[in-house]
Order: structure tokens, then sequence, then C-alpha cells
């Protein structure tokens, strides 16, 4: 019996989740949100969780009063957060929480020994070896949500991971494929939430428009799959049909195909190894059309290549970027900065903070609160010329 904890459960990782849990008889024992407490009042009238955590504890007690009539059990704060992703009745903790928020869930659920289905993909990004090496002692298997992984996750099936030769993310390209620095110097955050074919939370359609969430899928990538970065590419699929691949040493270019709709990998990750039946509309091969690969434009998008640097480098620049991000990403929503000020703030961060070569689980914290003051810092500065 599947048996779920999901935390992150009112975006859009969590909403699907829930969707699938729904439509194939899934328990949901856990769920946790942020602050979003009328959708939260909706999953529990829905699934009927054993416990509820709601980070912002003024909103707890809100919900707390609202579903009072339930038998569902909520609290608030980051200790109930961590309850509900090591959860005693579950045996699956999905965790799609948004940014280095997720980091402290995918400890707590590896910690309880809990299979873990990773959507939160700053876990790898900002602790890889940390969380690598946690879940190798406990022989916990790590289960990528993330459509590019899931993918290159059921390629690898096809061969020994001593017979690869490249791994292969492809990448929409956002709404700004083909923009020039001048084009991009110009576009505001409304533009940018126009994503060409995904439907997902601001932060991260920002992040796929600047190339960012891509960077930050290579380092995951070489962190999942024990793969160095100099075997690893991006080539821009815009039509967003092949979702990774895998190229393997004698030739052959292993691909895995599906529609735009997280509840397939969410559902492959929750079963794995078994593949179940997809109640869901799936891909219909006549109705493609044509597929196009481009290589990805490194000169006007610099993020990509500033995150690829960063997982040959290894350590803490993970957490520096990723950390510095957060913040440039969240003034560019408020229209405080333009475009291209979010990668020149992140390379501020990726200057000016130290260096560390082996961090620990405290060090990817302290480089992270850095990081994020010296993002402070320089938005502060761009937002007053």
């Amino acid at each position: 019996m599947k048996n779920l904890a999901i935390i992150g459960s009112t975006g859009s990782i969590g909403t699907q989740s829930i969707d699938l849990a729904k439509a194939k008889g899934y328990r949901v024992s856990a769920l946790a949100c942020g602050s979003n407490i009328d959708l939260a009042e909706k999953q529990i009238r829905e699934v009927a969780p054993s416990y509820f955590a709601v980070m912002d504890e003024d909103a707890a007690q809100v919900l707390k009063g609202r579903v009072a009539d339930t038998d569902t059990i909520v609290e608030g704060g980051e200790q109930a957060v961590l309850r509900a992703a090591s959860f005693e009745e579950c045996n699956i903790v999905i965790n799609a929480a948004t940014g280095i928020a997720g980091l402290k869930p995918t400890v707590a659920a590896i910690e309880s020994c809990k299979v873990l289905a990773l959507a939160n993909k700053e876990s790898l990004v900002c602790a890889g070896s940390v969380v690598m090496n946690m879940a190798k002692e406990k022989n916990i298997p790590i289960l990528p949500v993330d459509s590019e992984h899931n993918a290159i996750f059921q390629c690898l099936q096809a061969g020994r991971h001593d017979e690869i030769d490249r791994l292969i993310l492809t990448a929409s390209g956002g709404p700004f494929f083909g923009f020039d620095r001048d084009r991009l110097a110009n576009v505001k955050a409304r533009d940018a939430l126009k994503h060409p074919t995904w439907n997902m939370g601001s932060k991260i359609t920002i992040d796929s428009a600047s190339l960012m969430n891509k960077g930050f899928e290579v380092i995951e990538a070489s962190w999942l799959f024990d793969v160095p970065v100099e075997k690893i590419d991006v080539v821009v699929h815009r039509e967003s049909i092949i979702h990774s691949m895998v190229k393997y040493i004698d030739g052959s270019v292993i691909a895995q195909m599906g529609s735009t709709d997280m509840r397939l990998p969410i559902q492959y990750a929750v079963n794995y190894p078994e593949r179940v039946k997809n109640p869901f509309k799936t891909l219909d091969i006549f109705e493609v059309g044509s597929l196009t690969f481009h290589r990805p434009d490194r000169e006007n998008f610099p993020c990509l290549a500033l995150c690829e640097e960063a997982a040959a480098t290894g350590g803490n620049m993970g957490a520096v970027i990723n950390g510095a991000n957060e913040i440039a990403v969240a003034a560019f929503l408020r229209d405080e900065i333009g475009f291209l000020d979010i990668y020149e703030t992140v390379k501020k961060a990726v200057e000016e903070v130290e260096f560390i070569a082996a961090p620990t689980l405290e060090d990817v914290f302290i480089s992270d609160r850095k990081a994020r003051n010296i993002a402070l810092t320089e938005v502060s500065r761009k937002g007053k010329r």
C-alpha cells in the first residue's frame, strides 16, 4: 500500500501528486505547505490526511480553526514540516518544496528511512555530497521526480553505468528563446511567466527563462547519477516531448518521451520499479509533428554556464548560486531589477563567498545566508540606478 507524505502540497508538483493519489487510491497521511491555507483546507477535506504542517505558524492556527470538524492534526513551524517529512505512517515522501527550504525535509525523510521521491532539486544543488552520502549510508533510494531526471532514470534502465557516454538534458528554452541581450534588457516578469509548454510556479518559471533551472538540473544530474559535468549536455527542445536522453558508448541514444504532464514522472517514481496504468491523458505520437533541437545560447543566457562551472568546482558553490538566485528572482518578480541583473547578482555572490571544498550541512546554510546578504545588497544597489 502506497502511503504518502507530500511536502509542498499546495504547489504545482504537490497538487499533481494529490491528483495522482486520488486517481490511484493511494493513502495520503501527511501534507505540508508554506502558507496557502485556502488550498490546504481543500486538500484536508479531499484526502483526509492524519497530519498537516504549515510553515507559517500564524497561518497554521487559522487553518486549525477552519478544520476543527475533521480528524486532521494541524501544526505550524519548521519542526512540524520536518515531522510531516518523517511521518511514521508514511513509506514514501514526495518532496516538492521550493528552494533551499526543501533541504531539511529531504534530510528528515532520509534519516527516517523513507523512500524519497525528490522534486526539490535544491537539495542536491546546495548539498549534493551531504545528501547522497547520507542516502548511501541509510541505503535509501532517491527517486527523481523532475521530468528530465526522471527521464534519464528511465533511460538508464537500458544499460550499465560504465556504458554511459553522455547524459542529455532537454530544455524548452523558455519564453525568451532566440532573444539577444538588447531584447532581454527590456523584458518584464509578466513576459517571463509565459512559459511555452509547462505550467509551473512563478520562481521556477523565471529560472526556466534564464536557463538557471537547467543549470541547476546539470548539478542535480551529476549528483543523482554519479556522472561528471563534462559528460552532461543540454539541448534546447522546444516541443518538450522528449524529456531527456542517454547516449551510450555504442552510439545508441535512448530517449524518454511523454506528454507535458508531471503526473507521469510522479507516478513512475512512486511505483518504481513497477510500471502501472496511467489514468491521465498520455502522448499520442501522431499528434507530435516535428521535433527540433538547438544548442543552448550560453552567451545571452550565462546562468547555464555559471552553474556548469559550479558543478565542476563542487563544494559550496551550488548553495551560493541558489541562495543569491532566490533573492534575485524575487526582486525581478517585484520589478525591482531587470532580467539581466539576475545573472549579475548571482555572479557577485559567487565571486565574494568563500569557497568550501567539502561543506557540512551547517556550511551549506552559512554559505546560503552569506550569498543572500550579498544579493540583497546588490539588488538594493541595482534598484537605485
